[in-house]
């Protein structure tokens, strides 16, 4: 049975949930577990955030996932529903639902005429300059009167989208911020704006509720940062197995394309993982593989269903040994970097060939 698997650590996606609560302590909760819970798997996720106050997916078919597996939670669709039958299906499964275009105002409209029994809590998005999706200012105050008078709608919600949050060095957090007050002060209504970099570094855009995605995982969703340095637990520790050991003399080289060549006598460790499994391709030499808690450094191309690593002659190994590729001693963070991407891509992108176990439920 091939090693390779990712160990899901729901005592510290909990943990990291109380400590959203610690950076936020008078907002409520929205848990992010779109993208399969960024790659931790979506229903023990959704479980196991029951001390959330909703849970937010990116589609219908993440939510109806959920609901049929038996959450409970208040859910909210943050791209909103695509068709008037979306919608049907999103009150049938006691939905909230973001609302950030004129035709979704216009199929509420009409669903408050075919189904005036039901209703629904909604979430009128302002863009505040993230330019992707929602009412610009100038139509705003329309799209709310326009919300508040629907039968369907039982209540509404105000929220926008940070862009550069991430960077505290930016002063764009700042001036969405100030047009989100601007234009929403005047209503007595629920705000959100905070996503995990808003939850960590500014505290203004907190308001009523945040919506943490990032850090529920274990990480930093600061440039230069590591969750650590927030008190956050690794949630997912990806790990393999050294199962061979082989010997190489100076100038010889390693993997497809003979891309890195030995600069004096030493051992090659070959781990069971790959891009095949998620493992990023495009990691460079160096990259860090943590073996008995030191790190060794990626040598030669990543290959579908293995990696090389530089042993040197010092330490002693046997087959078998376990290599840990990010989590528990080894931030994800630190990986992301030298493959020149961030840690939701790492995350979400571990393959179905890699078994999965859950532990702390």
């Amino acid at each position: 049975m091939r090693a390779t698997k990712a160990i899901i650590d729901l005592a510290a996606i909990r943990h990291n949930l109380e400590s959203v609560k610690q950076f936020a302590p008078d907002s409520k909760v929205m848990a992010v577990v779109k993208a399969d819970a960024y790659g931790h798997g979506i229903v023990k996720t959704a479980l196991s955030l029951n001390n959330a106050d909703a849970i937010a997916v990116a589609c219908l078919d993440e939510a109806i996932t959920l609901r049929e597996a038996g959450v409970q939670s208040e859910i909210v669709l943050l791209e909103g529903f695509f068709s008037v039958e979306e919608l049907n299906l999103a009150l049938e499964f006691n939905l909230q639902t973001v609302i950030h275009q004129q035709s979704q105002l216009e199929q509420l409209e009409m669903a408050s005429k075919t189904h005036p029994e039901k209703n629904i809590d909604v979430w009128l998005k302002l863009d505040s300059g993230m330019n992707r999706l929602g009412f610009f200012k100038d139509s705003f105050e329309e799209a709310v009167a326009a919300v508040k008078n629907l039968p369907i709608v039982n209540k509404v919600n105000l929220m926008s989208h940070l862009a550069c949050a991430d960077d505290i060095e930016n002063d764009m957090s700042n001036r969405q911020i100030q047009q989100f007050r601007a234009v929403t002060d005047k209503y007595a209504l629920p705000r959100s704006m905070a996503n995990s970099a808003g939850v960590v570094a500014w505290p203004e855009s907190h308001f009523e509720w945040t919506r943490p995605g990032i850090m529920l995982y274990g990480c930093s969703p600061m440039i230069g940062f590591t969750g650590e340095q927030h008190q956050l637990k690794p949630a997912m520790t990806l790990r393999s197995q050294l199962f061979a050991i082989h010997h190489l003399k100076a100038g010889e080289t390693v993997g497809y394309g003979a891309s890195w060549r030995a600069q004096k006598d030493t051992r090659i460790g070959v781990i069971a993982i790959g891009y095949g499994d998620g493992y990023p391709r495009h990691a460079k030499n160096g990259t860090p593989v943590l073996i008995k808690g030191k790190k060794y450094p990626l040598v030669g191309k990543v290959s579908m269903d293995m990696i090389t690593v530089d042993l040197g002659n010092e330490d002693t190994f046997e087959l078998g040994e376990t290599a840990i590729l990010w989590g528990e001693g080894l931030a994800v963070e630190e990986v992301a970097k030298f493959a020149d991407t961030i840690p939701y891509t790492l995350l979400c992108s571990v393959t179905s060939r890699v078994k999965f176990e859950w532990i702390n439920d």
